[in-house]
């Protein structure tokens, strides 16, 4: 049986992730996360092939006994501080992180893991020189420290690549939403308010845009390089290529719910808030060999979770 060890399995892509795994029978999964902003509710409650540990990667005490128990064949380290707003409040918090990827690496160097799976930013390009984003010419200028943190990180994975000869996979994640995602990112946020009919808060002018990707086809992606030994050693943009404006999504959420909301803007963020994102996602394309889900389509799946939790 193949073992895999999840890092951050409480948040909305790492349980994701581990109910994608465990469909396949091949495969025992370890789920860690300290549930400082994830949820035990995400996961699986009880299954064979699956074990949840509380455990803070970025303490190596901590996470150390946990590679000592179980022979790993991969590691997908998502665990991570993350939100725009929770980071920029946070940035020492955020900066211990880097702990926690050093950890992750150390152990899995000495444990004969196959691969470790990284995941990483579209917050890494900063504000855009140009777009598309590539992952293998677009310059990387972010100064927030989760940016920073993240760039540190895919410098790390290289490293030990070079000294130890540890295979990696980088993924750079743009806006990934789904059921699990957590109601202080923007469209679960977005989603709340409509479906109270209360105001839609938007920062600024609303017209700095981004793309989203719903879980179902980042997880595809995932899965699929692991299955398939795709992408070793290299990086990988992870989301869609059709940019929305911040307003335009805010009018979309309002469409779908029929909801009596009216759009609020307020004060723009003083950092953090970049004006666009757009990935280049031939490769994620050519994994699918497909189409991505429509934001539209994505968000009715969330609408019916909410109705029927």
């Amino acid at each position: 049986m193949i073992k895999i060890l999840v890092t951050g399995a409480a948040g909305n892509i790492g349980s994701s992730l581990v109910k994608a795994l465990l469909k396949d029978p091949k495969y025992f999964v370890v789920g860690v996360d300290n549930l400082s902003t994830g949820h035990k509710s995400k996961l699986p409650s009880s299954m064979e092939r699956f074990k949840f540990i509380k455990s803070d990667v970025n303490d190596y005490k901590d996470i150390h006994p946990v590679f000592g128990a179980y022979e790993f064949d991969y590691v997908f380290h998502f665990s991570a501080l993350v939100g725009v707003l929770r980071t920029l409040e946070n940035p020492l918090s955020v900066l211990k992180d880097i702990d926690g990827i050093r950890n992750i690496l150390s152990l899995s160097k000495n444990s004969n893991i196959r691969r470790v799976f990284f995941s990483s930013s579209s917050e890494v390009y900063g504000e855009p020189v140009s777009l598309p984003q590539y992952e293998d010419t677009t310059p990387l200028n972010s100064r927030l420290p989760y940016a920073i943190v993240k760039n540190v990180g895919e410098a790390y994975f290289k490293s030990y690549l070079r000294e130890h000869e540890l295979p990696f996979t980088i993924f750079r994640f743009f806006n990934t939403y789904g059921p699990n995602q957590s109601e202080d990112f923007v469209i679960p946020k977005f989603l709340s308010a409509a479906l109270n009919d209360k105001p839609i808060i938007i920062y600024g002018t609303g017209l700095q845009t981004r793309t989203f990707c719903y879980v179902s086809d980042n997880i595809e992606t995932m899965t699929k390089c692991l299955e398939n030994d795709l992408f070793e050693n290299e990086i990988l943009n992870i989301g869609s290529d059709i940019e929305y404006s911040i307003v335009d999504l805010a009018r979309i959420v309002i469409d779908r719910t029929a909801s009596k909301s009216k759009i609020t803007h307020v004060t723009a963020l003083i950092e953090g808030d970049m004006t666009r994102r757009c990935p280049d996602i031939s490769k994620m394309k050519k994994v699918l060999g497909r189409e991505l889900i429509s934001l539209e389509e994505g968000i009715d799946n969330i609408i019916k979770y909410y109705k029927t939790r």
